[in-house]
């Protein structure tokens, strides 16, 4: 349920209508808003009885919401939200990121030439993977730890803000250590345990849709984690499976702005996943951002032939400063 305040409601009504929820066994949210102030009622497991409350000083009008997600929405929340990882913005019409970096961190050497050449082609987030979620498990699983130091240090060196998965409630605090925004994989985006670790943890979090999930299920999930008090929340649109096997799986570019008119978070896509194919990535890239996407993930390996994961939908460094420059005259056409 929410409560909408009247442009002229005081502090004391307001506060009366707090309290009046919180005898009634619920929470209330408040969210100011630019003109007027809606208070969420939070906690309820099927209708709430508007009575006690529709009718007190200042309100305006009782909206009953049936969605499974509530702070997530723009019912709640009517402006868009910006996350900041490290020194970036992202969401509510600042210039759409560029996150670029290789599946897995496999050695130093790699994980240093990827950075420096995508920090130098104008990204402005370093992603790998140091934790891998692999369909078989006697492929390539990630480095661990050590692969968190080194993509660290990678970011450490080149300026850049780091994005890196996180599997498991158990690892959060050490992947939080190295960090700056933790991704959770398509195949967690229902580890409920893990969001709400991931909420109380309070640092930015990058929650991909999973493979299967409808859009009510993906922002339900990001709920989860709202609801442990973290606002910090970006979206990932990474491809869904469905019955073509021509790609990996299909990028569903509608949800990019149907989930825009539905919630305030940003959102962002990763055409390398959705498409597993390295000649679609950057027309994918690029289709994703007319689409309103708040950014693009894009995996980055300086010899994809090589690559102990996902080689075959990595773009060259070569084929990544082709996709920036090819980025320019489209920012200046979206008016960024």
């Amino acid at each position: 349920m929410l409560i909408v305040m009247g442009y002229q409601a005081r502090k004391e009504e307001i506060a009366a209508v707090i309290k009046a929820i919180e005898c009634m066994g619920l929470r209330a949210e408040p969210i100011p808003g630019g003109e007027r102030t809606a208070i969420g009622v939070l906690g309820n497991t099927g209708y709430v009885d508007d009575s006690t409350v529709r009718d007190l000083p200042g309100v305006q009008e009782v909206i009953h919401v049936s969605k499974p997600y509530k702070l997530v929405s723009r019912a709640f929340h009517p402006e868009c939200s910006v996350v900041t990882v490290g020194n970036v913005r992202i969401g509510s019409g600042e210039r759409p990121v560029v996150t670029a970096g290789p599946c897995a961190v496999e050695s130093e050497e790699q994980i240093m030439r990827t950075a420096r050449a995508v920090k130098k082609a104008g990204a402005d987030l370093l992603r790998g993977g140091a934790f891998k979620p692999r369909t078989g498990p006697h492929t390539f699983q990630g480095l661990k730890e050590e692969g968190l130091k080194l993509l660290a240090a990678a970011g450490r060196e080149t300026g850049l803000a780091v994005v890196t998965e996180v599997m498991s409630p158990e690892t959060v605090g050490i992947v939080a250590e190295h960090a700056d925004l933790l991704q959770v994989g398509a195949r967690n985006m229902q580890n409920f345990d893990l969001l709400k670790e991931l909420g109380r943890s309070g640092k930015p979090v990058l929650l991909k849709r999973g493979m299967c999930a409808t859009i009510e299920e993906f922002l339900a999930a990001a709920e989860y984690i709202l609801a442990e008090g973290n606002p910090n929340v970006i979206l990932c649109e990474r491809g869904i499976r469905t019955f073509d096997t021509a790609t990996r799986n299909t990028l569903d570019l509608s949800a990019i702005p149907l989930i825009k008119e539905l919630s305030h978070l940003p959102i962002m896509a990763d055409p390398s996943h959705a498409t597993g194919k390295r000649s679609l990535v950057r027309p994918m890239a690029k289709a994703a951002l007319v689409a309103g996407a708040d950014g693009i993930l894009v995996e980055v390996h300086p010899e994809p032939e090589k690559a102990l994961s996902d080689g075959p939908q990595s773009l060259t460094c070569e084929d990544f400063e082709a996709l920036m420059n090819e980025l320019k005259p489209l920012y200046n056409y979206l008016g960024f």
